[in-house]
């Protein structure tokens, strides 16, 4: 189960990222006319996703451990995110508030799938 969580996570995140250059989709810099985003916001939703992929492909546990460290990444991301405000974070990745509250959201969405017991993931 959490494998297929892994490569459907990674799948969304490939196919975001790559919208991300789409002209249409992203006018005047947002992302659906909601989410800021540049180059190096795509490029991080392309790796994240490829990464993901990969990490599925490898195990369930690699998933497992996965889903925790990135659901961290993403959560200090969205802290970051809520303090810079609207414009870059780390000097690259755009931002603004919905920027924020969407690294927010994946980050409980995937520490949630990373801590769930076993049992429920069916890779006891």
């Amino acid at each position: 189960m959490i494998k297929t969580l892994g490569l459907v996570m990674g799948g969304l995140f490939l196919f975001g990222g790559i919208l991300g250059f789409v002209p249409g989709v992203v006018r005047n810099g947002l992302y659906l006319g909601i989410f800021m985003v540049n180059t190096p916001h795509a490029v991080m939703h392309i790796a994240s996703g490829v990464i993901f992929i990969v990490a599925s492909v490898i195990g369930a546990r690699v998933a497992r451990w996965w889903f925790r460290v990135f659901g961290a990444i993403y959560a200090v991301l969205a802290i970051i995110g809520i303090n810079a405000g609207d414009g870059l974070i780390c000097g690259a990745i755009s931002n603004n508030w919905n920027d924020a509250v969407g690294h927010a959201g994946l980050a409980l969405a995937m520490l949630l799938v990373g801590f769930a017991p076993l049992k429920r993931l069916a890779i006891a």
